[in-house]
């Protein structure tokens, strides 16, 4: 196993290094350019300089008079150094905006996919054991209404009937208006309440999918001879399904799972936006619709590693979960 893990990681610098080449290549060909813009502002100025001249004085001092080669090798230097740049958009090192905005996502989707965990697998489960049962049916329709409904359309529904008829939450943001007033107890509740409507829209626009995923792989287990034989053994049902049944279930689930890390990270885009949460998804979006270069490919190749990362963990809770899967 552990000369597994080595040669795995190994390959994944390798695979790294290449996506984060193809990163940069594709930062530096966005039609949109903040250098264009800035260069256009400076230009309108009484007595300024051409927008030629502050093109090349601004691609200079960012490094962008570089080809796309030598210009990847120098971001590639500062990167291996924890030399990020700074954010054109925000005017701050890459590194700090990030850590300002990574962990109101990172809660936010963690708790969504706690909680859809929670539900959607014993669901699944229940709806695989009764097939074909009223049960069965609510369950499908439920999740195929989730799969169904726009992130958009459910997020405006939610905060039509409990922002503004009800009145329990707050339409957009993370904290209210007398935030800096209440005490810290008083602070973490008030921004608890805010992500209560974000991370309902999180779990039930997602739940659907691993509820069906979850269905399907139970009842693939449920007609496997092993299964039938374990049965004629006189073992109880119960122990049936969730001792010799589910455990095999868990296999597919786990790649899931270790898939799910970079979307915990990545933020949720429509949601924050919809929401006014300044979480790491819009942030990210703001600066790449401008084309900040260095926010952009610190984040990119963030999730990048976190993908990496997910596949490694996915191969190592096989061998977890299922003792016929062993690396020599």
């Amino acid at each position: 196993m552990r000369k597994f893990i080595i040669k795995r990681i190994l390959l994944s610098i390798v695979i790294l290094f290449f996506v984060a080449f193809v990163i940069y290549v594709l930062m530096r060909s966005l039609p949109a350019s903040f250098v264009e813009s800035m260069a256009m502002q400076l230009s309108q100025g009484a007595g300024a300089k051409s927008f030629d001249e502050w093109m090349a004085q601004l691609n200079a001092s960012y490094g962008l008079d570089q080809g796309i080669v030598p210009g990847f090798f120098t971001w590639l230097g500062g990167a291996l150094q924890g030399n990020f740049g700074d954010s054109w958009k925000y005017a701050v090192p890459v590194t700090q905006k990030f850590q300002e905005v990574i962990w109101v996502s990172f809660i936010m989707g963690g708790i969504a996919f706690i909680l859809e965990l929670i539900i959607a697998i014993p669901l699944g489960v229940i709806a695989a054991t009764k097939q074909y049962s009223r049960t069965d049916y609510v369950i499908t329709a439920g999740a195929l209404v989730g799969i169904s409904l726009p992130t958009f359309f459910f997020a405006t529904l939610l905060k039509l009937f409990f922002s503004v008829q009800l009145g329990w939450f707050d339409l957009a943001g993370l904290v209210g208006r007398d935030f800096k007033n209440l005490d810290a107890w008083g602070q973490f509740w008030d921004m608890a309440n805010h992500l209560v409507l974000p991370i309902v829209t999180l779990v039930i626009v997602s739940v659907g999918s691993l509820m069906r995923y979850t269905r399907t792989n139970m009842l693939e287990v449920l007609n496997s001879d092993y299964i039938r034989t374990a049965r004629a053994k006189g073992l109880s049902e119960r122990k049936v399904i969730y001792h010799h049944a589910f455990r095999n279930t868990l296999i597919p689930l786990v790649t899931i799972v270790g898939g799910s890390l970079p979307g915990l990270f990545s933020g949720a885009l429509i949601t924050e936006t919809l929401f006014s949460i300044p979480g790491i998804g819009y942030v990210s979006y703001e600066a790449m619709r401008i084309g900040d270069i260095p926010f952009s490919m610190f984040y990119m190749t963030f999730l990048a590693i976190l993908t990496l990362a997910g596949n490694l963990i996915s191969d190592i809770l096989y061998a977890v979960v299922d003792p016929r899967v062993r690396i020599a």
